[in-house]
Formats: C-alpha cells, structure tokens, sequence
C-alpha cells in the first residue's frame, strides 16, 4: 500500500492544495496526517475542510489540542499562543469539534504513529541520537512516523547497533525493510530545514520504503493571509526562508 504522509499543516492552505495536487500525480490510494492541521497560518477553516475531506486517518496534534482547549496556551510561545487565540476565534464549530475527536498517536498498517514521539505523542521533539534510541525502545511498532519538529528526518537501529539519523532532502529514499525506524515527513506549513517547499512523505507499507518529497507552493500568498489576518508577521516571514 502506498502512503502519503503529511504533518504540520499549520492552518497553511496554500501548501496543503499543492501538496494535495502532487500526490494527486502519485500512486498513493490514501493519506495520513501526524497532526497539526491548524496552528501558525490564517486559514484553519479550509485546512480542516480539507484535511476531513483527503485523509483517512489524522492524528490531533499540539496546535490542534490548543485550540480545542485541551492544552493551556501558557504553554505556547508568544506567536503560537496568539494564532491559537485567533483560530479559537475564527474557526467554524463542526470543525473544532472534529479537533477534538482527535487522538495525538494510532496505528495503520504495522506503523505506529505519533504526533511528537512514541514516548510522549504530544510534545518531545525527535531530533538527536539520543532521544530516537530511547522512543525505540518505547514504541510497540517496528516502523514509526511522528511529525512536530518540523523537519523531515529518519533515525534507524539495526539490530544489535545504535541509533543513527540525518535530515532527509527532496527525493532522498530509505529502504525501511529491515531494523527499527522513526521516520519524519517534514512540515507541510511551516517548515525549518532551510527548505522553504512544503515538505512530505511518500510510504510503501508493502516493500517498505520510503521517499522524502518537496513541493512548491504560493509562499507569498501565505504570507499574505498571514499578514491580513493581523497575526504576528514573523509567522510571514519565516516561511520564505523554510525557518
């Protein structure tokens, strides 16, 4: 089965169309998002429209459990906690109350799934060695997909070795068939590698592999929704410079 993973929408509509219509030109027969549909852009209603009408499966991430109240903003930084303010009050009833169906971890096919990490699928952020060694030994799957860092990556243990990992660029591949993985699709919104494309993940759940995707998008008319919105305008700028 091929698999689109996205995560870290971010309330960014014009990324998530794009990524949309690219996997569109795919063979992936389903999508599923690690969470964060809504967050740091100015469009939640349509990002949540679409999400409910493409994804089979979408997890509930920090953002999201923000906005639906089930997270204190004093928790937030200053831009974050005013675009989660701002999407409470924007955002349409049905779509808060999908929100808040959500659950930050699940499983599909063999592959664990988490919003942050299979040690907590809320908040800890996956980027060393180190941590990735300790969410292996956590998670139940031999496979599995966490977003949140907003950087698309892969950590994997062979059997009797360490854990290693590395940032994955547009069209790197990984063969998933043997050892353990964690394995990170990047940011579709806002992403912080340094590569301001909208960031994905094409899955094999049948041959195990997987294929690190980038597409560009209206990065302007982002910005420019952001700024009309009255949100923070580094929440604007940071998106032409994938920070």
């Amino acid at each position: 089965m091929q698999v689109a993973i996205i995560s870290d929408i971010h309330g960014n509509r014009h990324a998530f169309e794009a990524v949309l219509a690219d996997v569109g030109r795919t063979s992936a027969t389903a999508i599923w998002c690690l969470g964060d549909v809504v967050g740091y852009g100015a469009d939640p209603n349509d990002c949540c429209r679409l999400a409910r009408a493409n994804t089979a499966l979408c997890l509930a991430g920090n953002h999201d459990l923000a906005v639906t109240g089930d997270l204190d903003l004093g928790e937030f930084s200053t831009g974050a906690a005013l675009a989660a303010r701002w999407t409470q009050e924007v955002i349409a009833d049905d779509h808060r109350d999908w929100l808040k169906s959500l659950s930050p971890s699940g499983e599909a096919e063999g592959v664990g799934l988490y919003h942050a990490s299979p040690r907590d699928p809320v908040w800890e952020y996956v980027l060393s060695a180190l941590l990735a060694e300790l969410c292996l030994d956590a998670q139940a799957e031999r496979v599995c997909l966490v977003g949140h860092s907003h950087v698309a990556l892969a950590f994997e243990r062979p059997e009797g070795e360490p854990a290693t990992g590395a940032a994955r660029r547009d069209g790197d591949a990984a063969d998933l068939s043997a050892g353990e993985w964690i394995v990170n699709p990047g940011s579709v919104g806002q992403p912080r590698d340094g590569d301001p494309r909208a960031a994905w993940l094409l899955l094999d759940t049948t041959a195990w592999t997987a294929q690190w995707r980038r597409t560009e998008y209206d990065i302007a008319g982002a910005a420019a929704s952001i700024r009309a919105a009255r949100l923070p305008d580094s929440l604007a700028e940071r998106l032409e410079y994938g920070q």
